[in-house]
């Protein structure tokens, strides 16, 4: 799974990066300090069923504090996106051909309207947060528009002639994009496309196509960032009322989660990620200024709204818009261990409705293809492989001996 780190330049999206994954990437107040794609390991929040079953766990790909357990997820923060990008401007190639790859799609926007179109400051509070969500909306979509255009009279003319499926075709071209046959049926239902045939669609029914194919095959949340300034709870405020219907705009302030992290991890402050507040272990280690500024973080922002929004951010791209769910492998179903004695040493993200055999196959090739049945370790019911998983499920798979 790889989530996407879009935005103009200047608007956070390294300082998210680092944030999330406590990565050092270079960050500036000037267009384009990133020109190269920057991975990162960022982590999305689970209950662990630890409590629930009076077990202290031994996790392997993931890990445990007080009983909510991090789960890994990869992330990539691409170049800034400037007006016309799709037609190569600035670092347009660069930073669609890197989105290719992405499975969600998390975009930066900065909340204080501070930095224009192209990522330069200007007054605080002039520049307008909406007209980014438009315009990187319209960036991807001509984008995939150009994608979908190429050879399109040779591929409406086999749709017409041969009466080969369009989905069929379409999911084909675009399957290095992580377009799926399913992803072209809906978005061809969404925009009543289903009865007319291609050949006839005009340019603005491709483009529509083309928004609304990204919007099911690589749906995106709003990060509005840098709320810790003055000008940027009205800018919110009216993001989430104007979008209520196509995005969830969650406020988020990268930089304060950054320094809470960085503080946490040297044990100066206790801090877990996607918490309310922080507690100050060693005083002594902060100057009089990192205090004040510690308090006001604390006031403006994790009062205010709850957290900093990194966490929030990440959690609702995998568990809202990707729907995933978290599954327990153990081997021994009651002890819930696995054949080293770790307890409960794994957690596999899949999505909704998967089956004990999709999760057979997350483990391990070999596991799918003999898998026999799995077992509820919870109840010790035998589960066919038609069994849809569960949130938080733990799960024992058993499968045959292959034959050497």
């Amino acid at each position: 799974m790889l989530i996407g780190l879009l935005g103009k330049p200047s608007s956070g999206k390294t300082t998210f990066l680092n944030a999330a994954c406590l990565t050092s990437y270079k960050t500036a107040d000037y267009p384009f300090t990133t020109i190269e794609a920057q991975p990162g390991t960022a982590y999305v929040r689970v209950k662990c069923v630890c409590k629930e079953l009076s077990v202290t766990d031994n996790p392997r790909n993931s890990f445990c504090i007080d009983g909510i357990r991090y789960v890994p997820i990869n992330m990539l923060d691409v170049a800034g996106l400037v007006p016309d990008a799709w037609r190569g401007r600035g670092l347009g190639n660069k930073f669609l051909d890197d989105l290719r790859r992405a499975d969600a799609l998390i975009h930066v926007v900065d909340a204080s309207g501070t930095i224009d179109a192209e990522g330069r400051q200007v007054e605080p509070g002039s520049w307008d947060p909406l007209e980014d969500v438009r315009f990187l909306e319209r960036e991807v979509a001509m984008w995939l528009t150009q994608i979908i255009m190429r050879d399109w009279r040779r591929l409406t003319g086999r749709v017409r002639a041969e009466k080969i499926s369009f989905a069929e075709l379409m999911s084909e071209r675009l399957s290095g994009l992580k377009i799926t046959k399913e992803h072209v049926l809906q978005a061809l239902k969404n925009t009543d496309l289903e009865t007319k045939t291609p050949d006839r669609w005009s340019e603005d029914e491709i483009y529509n196509f083309a928004l609304e194919l990204r919007r099911v095959s690589k749906p995106m949340i709003i990060a509005a960032n840098k709320v810790d300034l003055p000008t940027a709870q009205k800018n919110v405020e009216r993001l989430q009322r104007e979008l209520k219907d196509e995005y969830i705009v969650i406020p988020c302030c990268a930089a304060g989660e950054y320094a809470l992290r960085q503080l946490a991890e040297r044990g100066i402050i206790k801090y877990r990620p996607g918490d309310p507040d922080f507690e100050i272990l060693k005083p002594e280690k902060l100057t009089n200024k990192a205090k004040e500024k510690l308090e006001k973080l604390r006031e403006e922002v994790l009062h205010k709204y709850g957290s900093t929004g990194v966490q929030q951010v990440l959690d609702e791209a995998v568990f809202g818009l990707l729907k995933m769910i978290p599954v327990f492998p153990v081997e021994d179903a009651t002890k819930y261990t696995d054949h080293e004695g770790n307890v409960l040493p794994d957690v596999f993200l899949l999505p909704e409705g998967s089956t004990p055999r999709d999760l057979a196959y997350k483990i391990h090739t070999e596991l799918g293809e003999t898998f026999i049945y799995a077992v509820d370790a919870r109840t010790g019911i035998r589960l066919g492989e038609d069994y849809k998983l569960k949130n938080r499920d733990i799960i024992k798979i058993v499968a045959a001996a292959r034959r050497r």
